[in-house]
């Protein structure tokens, strides 16, 4: 459930750990010897994903440049991100080092570089829509990067201007350029990248189905070659192994038991046995554009209480893909969801579906917009979300069931088919 940075050990973590992370983790993770079956029979997907073109960006460009103007900003900040990723095709980690991209409403962008990194920020610039001569403002290790920031927008005549600043960009960057500038006005540029990232094109809509359909395919595999005495780390290993295999990395957090009843589950060693329940959360990514799938299944035979409340799921996910529709505001979706789990019995409020029915998804795997009580934004066609109602029985078990989905002109479409049962989760 939100992303961004560094990399912890995919063995054992829940959904909990960043999603980015455990995808590059996962390939560190992929084990040895002979695949089962069902894994080692997946033929790669990898020539269906088309990158997103220059052209793609440069429209990127315009469309913030007319956000800025519509919500009075003169410039935006932005960092080491997949908002700087979406807009520049410039894939930088975040340092204490400041690499940063101004875009100006009008007229051309500037880098601030570390001196010795010029070099790999020229390559990085020249692969997107600001290749050519780009300006670029380079600092020594005993200079300050701000000051470059501030004369870059006093060269563009905005020095007195609003600068919005994106919401990874760190309290230290914002508040160093405040220092270099003070007659700078600093407000969020979340109108425009938000604005900006919530739509989907086609093309980004096709990204994210493919990635879907991958993790889909990967979680079967791994299904079916599930046994008894394996642990939580054996079926993560053969969901990697299985994404692998389909050509994009890709992993997933496994909670057995007891421990699916906590929705980010536990780092305690778990056993599957007969009877026991799973719950299963991850993703992969497809030209940066993420999957995000929960199932819930019992090896061998479920409980009948196991069974009614995955019943109830299943119908809270139902109501919100029915709900979710050009027009109506963001709650609205999570209150038709979480109306059915407390009518069945599963309430008040938060005290057992404890988190929202969904969030918003594409180059991070939660990102604006998000389906919460309090949302009154209004859904518009080619949003993306996750729809991810449960219930989770602390002492016993949980049940969460994930599709992502898209709004289209006529209401929501799934990218992956609903999970059917509790014994059969991919079908017959």
């Amino acid at each position: 459930m939100l992303s961004r940075r560094k990399f912890f050990q995919v063995a054992g973590v829940a959904a909990s750990v960043p999603l980015a992370s455990r995808l590059l983790l996962a390939q560190d993770d992929l084990g040895c010897g002979n695949l089962p079956p069902s894994i080692a029979n997946l033929k790669s997907l990898r020539d269906q994903a088309k990158p997103i073109s220059v052209e793609e960006r440069q429209e990127r460009v315009e469309r913030a440049r007319r956000l800025m103007r519509e919500n009075g900003l003169d410039a935006i900040m932005l960092i080491g991100g997949t908002s700087m990723k979406y807009f520049a095709n410039i894939d930088w980690w975040l340092s204490e080092r400041t690499f940063t991209l101004i875009l100006p409403a009008k007229g051309d962008p500037f880098f601030v570089s570390p001196a010795f990194e010029e070099d790999r920020a020229r390559e990085q610039i020249n692969r997107g829509p600001f290749a050519g001569k780009p300006d670029i403002r380079i600092w020594q290790e005993n200079e300050s990067p701000y000051e470059r920031v501030a004369q870059g927008l006093k060269d563009r005549g905005i020095s007195t201007g609003r600068l919005g600043i994106e919401e990874t960009v760190w309290f230290v960057n914002s508040d160093g350029v405040a220092h270099a500038d003070p007659s700078i006005t600093f407000t969020s540029a979340t109108p425009v990248t938000a604005g900006c990232r919530m739509h989907k094109t086609q093309h980004e809509i096709a990204l994210l189905q493919l990635a879907n359909e991958v993790t889909l395919k990967a979680y079967e595999a791994a299904w079916r070659a599930l046994k008894p005495g394996m642990t939580q780390h054996d079926f993560s290993r053969m969901v990697s192994q299985a994404h692998n295999q389909l050509g994009f990395p890709g992993s997933a957090g496994v909670q057995v038991g007891e421990y699916s009843a906590l929705p980010h589950g536990s780092i305690e060693p778990q056993k599957v046995e007969e009877g026991t329940i799973l719950l299963i959360d991850g993703g992969c990514t497809v030209e940066g554009y993420h999957s995000d799938i929960s199932r819930t299944f019992v090896l061998g035979k479920p409980t009948d209480k196991m069974k009614k409340v995955f019943d109830i799921v299943h119908r809270a996910q139902s109501a919100a893909l029915a709900q979710a529709r050009p027009g109506v505001e963001a709650q609205s979706v999570d209150a038709v969801a979480r109306k059915i789990i407390e009518d069945s019995g599963y309430g008040p409020g938060y005290k057992y579906f404890g988190h929202r029915l969904g969030h918003g998804i594409g180059m991070d795997d939660h990102e604006w917009p998000y389906l919460v009580g309090g949302d009154t934004l209004k859904l518009e066609p080619r949003m993306s979300f996750s729809d991810e109602p449960g219930i989770y029985i602390r002492g016993e078990f949980g049940v969460r069931l994930e599709d992502c989905m898209h709004i289209t002109e006529d209401g929501a479409k799934l990218f992956t088919p609903q999970s059917p049962s509790i014994e059969h989760p991919f079908g017959v």
